[in-house]
């Protein structure tokens, strides 16, 4: 018998497993893969966010010898223009020319990778077998067993039986858990593309930047949009995504159309010139979806097989890594006896789906934008109607584009990654419409917290649960900690937003070297708060007001100019 029972070895399953046994080594954990690894894997492109689960998990160094290109951003042809636009994780996309492997610090802590999965699955299942957990490769599971909603073993391959205290769903898009407990799924029936890929050696970089640095590339065709990711000095790997409907009234072959849309595309044609195929073409329908419940009695689901959101913005390894941490440190939490469990679970559940609901709705908004694919701005309403706001096709339209969201955590004013800076100045660049923040247009704000308890927020560190204060109204929550906190504080005794500025400023000063980039995250949460209704804005004309706004060129989101940072 095992303590915990994990199905699936790729990134979820491995994170799971790797922490259970980092921080509770005397755990007895299995972990059952069906394929036998190395084998590729679509999902390449991370965020800067997945290196700190990497650095965690203690795999920073293996990655780093693994020689993935450091991603700086992505370039981007989409929008209601043609011309190229990068999204960059550090200033200007300039990477400190350091020898690798280099250290998770400084600019590396700030960028991510580029990953090709045959190698990165296999050092995070490595790590995991590693620190003691009995991984199975070739076995698959062909029963669920249960008992109501708790489950008392699994059946694999062969006819025996494995028990276990917790099961844990890592099993991705399969759900063998899920569909094991007839779990329901929400499909977006709007988000359902079908997806083709293949690896190409030896292809051209769109553009070098220091010591193995570069950008992915997500170029519309109108009608679908390629990937071009570098995953190692010499592999890369190039998709095509298009809507499954528009792909069966096309009539033509999977790899046909894949052909067809690289060759048409001068950019990623000039790129292939010197590059062989590796024949290796692979189809599949690329559905986002949540499953509607993410936890029972005894066992959980994570990474995709809890749900996905649409690859554009490439949060799916983010997605599945931070699930699958969440849980793991939740069965430590439980394992020890944690004095509120159905909470603990419920906010696992809460947390997990919004993230991901949140990058379908900015995928939703995403296509909307690019004004090639299905219009779905009348869509809108009902998405924000769904997260518990009335408003018309034009309101949901701008909510959607600038954030629609609080925190994600105490440390960012956004989810899932994307923090509400980001996505204002994204949506600005592809709608070549100024962004409107509250924060310069109104000048009063009034905390608006009627109708709201107080109750716990979770945080997840150094393998413990931490409790923090929380208010919650409806499904949405407010840590009462960090930058919030503060608002709070300053709000509760002042309206005006130039004496909040100035005293986020003196907060600021006492803890950061940098108070202007602290005053501007604390910016961040006081407008998606005011986006959730805890804060009410209004103008008093008799006030002075302070210049807000997203600029047109910002150090992190700019119009391409690769000549700049070295393109061969």
């Amino acid at each position: 018998m095992a303590k915990t029972l994990i199905i699936g070895g790729g990134p979820a399953g491995s994170t799971v497993g790797g922490l259970l046994k980092k921080y509770h080594p005397e755990m007895d954990v299995v972990i059952l893969e069906r394929e036998v690894f190395p084998r590729d894997h679509v999902g390449e492109s991370l965020l800067p966010k997945v290196c700190q689960y990497l650095d965690e998990l203690e795999v920073w160094d293996e990655m780093e010898r693994a020689e993935f290109p450091i991603k700086i951003g992505a370039t981007y042809r989409w929008g209601k223009t043609d011309d190229l636009w990068d999204f960059n994780f550090i200033p200007d996309g300039k990477l400190d020319d350091e020898p690798r492997p280099g250290k998770f610090a400084g600019q590396r802590a700030q960028t991510a990778f580029q990953v090709d999965r045959a190698v990165y699955d296999e050092i995070l299942l490595n790590k995991a077998e590693s620190r003691g957990c009995e991984v199975r490769q070739n076995t698959r599971v062909v029963k669920i067993l249960k008992d109501g909603d708790k489950i008392t073993g699994v059946e694999i391959d062969g006819g025996e039986v494995i028990t276990a205290d917790y099961f844990v769903d890592a099993s991705g898009h399969t759900g063998v858990l899920r569909r094991g407990m007839e779990i329901e799924c929400d499909y977006p029936k709007d988000l359902q593309n079908v997806a083709f890929w293949d690896y190409w050696q030896d292809t051209d970089w769109a553009v070098n930047i220091g010591q193995g640095g570069t950008r992915v590339q997500v170029l519309s065709q109108g009608w679908g949009w390629i990937w071009f990711i570098p995953i190692s000095p010499t592999r890369t790997s190039i998709g095509l995504i298009l809507p499954a409907d528009h792909y069966k009234k096309l009539g033509k072959k999977p790899e046909e159309l894949y052909r067809e849309a690289l060759d048409g595309d001068p950019r990623v044609k000039d790129l292939l010139q010197n590059a062989t195929c590796e024949e290796k073409f692979t189809t599949t329908t690329d559905w986002s979806f949540v499953a509607k419940r993410l936890y029972g009695e005894n066992w959980f689901l994570v990474g995709e097989a809890a749900g996905f959101a649409d690859p554009v913005l490439a949060a799916g390894l983010t997605l599945t890594h931070s699930s699958a941490r969440e849980a793991a440190y939740i069965i430590m939490a439980l394992d020890k006896g944690f004095d509120e469990p159905d909470a603990l679970k419920k906010h696992y559940e809460d947390v997990q789906a919004a993230r991901t609901y949140q990058h379908i709705r900015f995928a939703q908004f995403w296509y909307t934008a690019n004004g090639l694919f299905t219009d779905l701005k009348d869509y809108t309403s009902k998405i924000a109607d769904d997260a518990g706001l009335e408003l018309d096709s034009d309101q949901a339209f701008q909510w959607l584009g600038t954030g629609g969201f609080v925190n994600d955590g105490v440390e960012l004013a956004g989810i899932g990654g994307y923090n509400v800076s980001a996505v204002k100045t994204i949506s600005q660049t592809m709608l070549k419409d100024k962004a409107t923040w509250s924060v310069g247009k109104c000048n009063v704000f009034e905390l608006a917290l009627e109708g709201s308890d107080f109750t716990t927020y979770y945080r997840f560190e150094n393998g413990e649960v931490v409790k923090l204060p929380c208010i919650q109204r409806g499904e949405h929550k407010l840590p009462l900690v960090g930058a919030v906190g503060i608002l709070i504080e300053i709000l509760d005794q002042e309206t005006h937003i130039v004496e909040i500025r100035r005293q986020l400023w003196d907060k600021a000063c006492e803890f950061s070297d940098d108070p202007g980039k602290q005053v501007s995250f604390a910016l961040d949460f006081l407008e998606g708060m005011i986006h959730e209704g805890w804060i009410k804005a209004s103008i008093n004309p008799e006030l002075e007001s302070m210049d807000y706004e997203t600029l047109n060129n910002s150090p992190y989101i700019r119009a391409n100019n690769d000549e700049e940072v070295g393109h061969d």
